[in-house]
């Protein structure tokens, strides 16, 4: 795709706040046009608290990525993930998009999307043991699991993404938010 706008594409492990810094940064741009953040379509039930996604059941998002409805879609944590391809349209009209993105699946959005604008947020592990403690979905086992994971994805990311910028989570929203908001820009 030859490209006039800009994709951001928003990584980071489940935990840090990947949800929080977009609905921040959405407040903060009251709705300037220029900047359009992708829903994804998730084959999940809402939750209290989770992100303002779309849910789809499993059959239905098959039938959307069968007629090709989705510029991106993944698997992870036995959901099914999917980007709208709506996106394309809006990065030729010279739009600045937002995606909440996967850190797994990055190397394939590369592919498609060469200029694409890879964000980091990154938090420490002991904060994000203490989230993903709050959030009560999983065990003490599988929240290790998730930090040791962690720390070989951003090890990877480190080595292997050639423009990669990364944004802490540790402290205020709202340091973060205006970070995050700044590279947009």
């Amino acid at each position: 795709m030859n490209s006039t706008g800009r994709l951001i594409y928003l990584i980071g492990p489940s935990g840090a706040g990947k949800d929080s810094l977009i609905s921040y940064a959405r407040k903060r741009l009251n709705g300037e046009s220029s900047v359009l953040f992708a829903r994804r379509y998730i084959t999940r039930p809402p939750l209290a608290n989770d992100e303002n996604h779309i849910p789809l059941s499993y059959e239905d998002f098959l039938e959307r990525l069968k007629k090709g409805f989705f510029a991106m879609h993944w698997q992870s944590h036995s959901f099914h993930y999917g980007i709208g391809a709506e996106i394309d349209l809006w990065i030729r009209q010279r739009c600045k998009v937002v995606v909440n993105g996967s850190r797994s699946y990055l190397p394939k959005a590369l592919d498609l999307y060469p200029f694409l604008e890879v964000i980091l947020l990154d938090v420490s592990d002991d904060h994000l043991k203490q989230r993903l403690k709050a959030r009560g979905r999983e065990t003490t086992e599988g929240i290790e699991t998730r930090l040791k994971h962690n720390r070989q994805m951003k090890r990877a990311l480190m080595t292997n993404v050639r423009k990669l910028s990364i944004i802490n989570n540790d402290g205020l929203l709202e340091s973060a938010g205006d970070q995050f908001i700044r590279l947009m820009h």
